[in-house]
């Protein structure tokens, strides 16, 4: 089957898109779908068949239009990758909230994988704004690329830091690639675009909601190998992204100011080994992965999947 049937399954309300994208890696796993199967049993899955079942008579008008969408994307410059492409992320591979698809201007490339996000609040002082330029400068430097969200404040300087070092920075949205968000930020989006990339897992003409930036934030932590807070409140987007960084077995890097101003970076530092308090970038850049280790450990845990079924 395509990705055309994948993309067609995505229009169905009520299916788990994170259940979808988990059973359409295995092999056969949208077959099993169209024939009312999965290989997960869970509440998920059992409301996602459902769902299916009682849209199966709307399956052709759901793959028509989606290949109006992507074919008006292709028009537009738009790349496309899913779950079922070779060029799928593979850290984003590792997490089990993962997209099914996901737009793309720019060029996603295999040493993407040596990424890190550097997030923080939207207000930052002006010590977090030196302390992001600065991070995102060296990161840039050490051939890391740079993700962050293109959201003002802390994003914003990140990616702006990572251009001017002439690094690699990967925008992640909450909205479609038509509906950039700031709006402030589209000549930002275009300037990503032209070296790196700017990635979407909602629909291009999707706008801004609520719901759509704390998925944003696990896609944004699913495509690195770990997350850096620079500046970031107990009830921020960016602390949000540190919770989901350690539900994803990723590493969380804790700027030692961070460290003293926030309970709750204090809290993270006492309760996982993967958080770390960082005085330099050089304590981001020893504990990364190599291309290698990211993808012998995605191949393994499609194994794993696989055997457990």
């Amino acid at each position: 089957m395509s990705k055309i049937d994948l993309l067609a399954l995505c229009r169905i309300r009520d299916i788990s898109w994170y259940f979808l994208a988990r059973q359409a890696q295995r092999p056969g796993g949208l077959e099993e779908l169209f024939a009312g199967a999965a290989a997960e049993t869970g509440p998920e899955a059992k409301a996602s068949l459902a769902a299916i079942a009682a849209e199966a008579g709307r399956l052709d008008e759901h793959r028509e239009w989606v290949r109006g969408v992507v074919a008006a994307a292709e028009a537009d410059g738009i790349g496309l990758t899913t779950v079922l492409d070779a060029d799928y992320p593979p850290n984003l591979r590792l997490i089990f909230n993962l997209p099914p698809f996901l737009f793309y201007r720019g060029q996603l490339r295999p040493d993407d994988i040596r990424a890190v996000a550097v997030v923080g609040t939207r207000s930052p002082s002006e010590d977090g704004i030196r302390r992001a330029r600065r991070i995102a400068q060296l990161l840039a430097q050490g051939g890391v690329t740079v993700l962050s969200g293109l959201a003002r404040g802390v994003d914003t300087v990140a990616h702006e830091s990572c251009l001017e070092a002439g690094g690699r920075t990967i925008a992640v949205l909450g909205s479609g690639l038509h509906r950039i968000y700031p709006p402030e930020n589209g000549d930002l989006a275009e300037r990503i675009s032209a070296s790196g990339a700017v990635v979407s897992q909602f629909w291009p003409d999707s706008p801004p909601r609520r719901d759509t930036f704390p998925r944003r934030n696990v896609t944004m932590s699913g495509l690195g190998q770990g997350s850096v807070v620079i500046e970031a409140s107990a009830s921020s987007g960016a602390k949000m992204q540190a919770r989901f960084a350690l539900e994803h077995g990723k590493r969380l890097f804790l700027p030692s100011s961070l460290v003293r101003e926030r309970e709750w970076a204090r809290l993270y530092l006492s309760r996982s080994a993967l958080a770390t308090e960082i005085a330099t970038v050089d304590d981001i850049v020893q504990l990364l992965q190599s291309r290698e280790q990211i993808e012998a450990k995605a191949d393994a845990r499609l194994q794993l999947s696989l055997a457990l079924a």
